[in-house]
């Protein structure tokens, strides 16, 4: 499905994506947070590529985990090591392997859930990064007998759902906490920036992979 050279390319369209969504996240983050959700982002994954950029004869574990490393030391709030852990759990569960297959990119999704849940003594309905990405993880388990194409596709619908829900609960978790019944009605940042890094994901496999 995808080898270790493309998971580069991957995180690399992650990055550009991020970057062209920095003002708005930051904007999303500037009503129930710091104000500084897409600056911070922004700035990790361009440290992340410049680190991974040099790794094309590496195993995927090794640049996930990298990439990972990198996002604890530059992101910075929560969003850095709760990121960071995903991108390391994903690169435990992966491990040596240069080519990734499908059934990898799901082990390496809920590895990066469980790790984000760990870190973050967090849980679903709590208006976080867990809102998109469990029901996406749900989608593509689900849908996995459909094919690879229509699995895919219901990630990012499924994810951008959940994007949606963290509109209408209200924030138990972090600075958008603090907010109780205010934080009603806002879109949360991190579910959102995870909602962009897996469409990214599933655009870059539909587009170069021929799905």
């Amino acid at each position: 499905m995808v080898n270790s050279q493309e998971l580069i390319q991957i995180l690399t369209k992650i990055n550009e994506k991020i970057a062209e969504n920095k003002d708005y996240l930051t904007q999303l983050d500037s009503a129930i947070g710091d104000a500084d959700h897409g600056i911070n982002m922004s700035k990790g994954f361009k440290a992340v590529v410049d680190r991974i950029s040099q790794m094309k004869d590496k195993d995927c574990g090794s640049i996930l985990k990298t990439a990972g490393m990198t996002l604890v030391s530059t992101v910075g709030g929560a969003s850095g090591p709760l990121y960071g852990t995903a991108f390391m759990r994903a690169g435990q569960v992966v491990g040596s392997k240069t080519e990734l297959n499908f059934d990898d990119f799901i082990s390496l999704l809920e590895a990066a859930l469980e790790g984000i849940k760990l870190r973050g003594k967090a849980q679903r309905g709590e208006k976080t990064i867990i809102d998109s990405l469990e029901p996406a993880i749900e989608a593509i388990k689900k849908h996995k007998e459909e094919g690879e194409a229509a699995a895919l596709k219901r990630v990012v619908e499924a994810a951008k759902e959940g994007v949606e829900y963290t509109k209408k609960i209200v924030a138990r978790k972090g600075r958008a906490s603090y907010l109780g019944e205010r934080s009603l009605g806002h879109q949360d940042p991190g579910a959102t920036s995870c909602y962009l890094m897996l469409k990214t994901v599933v655009d870059w496999i539909t587009e170069n992979k021929g799905l």
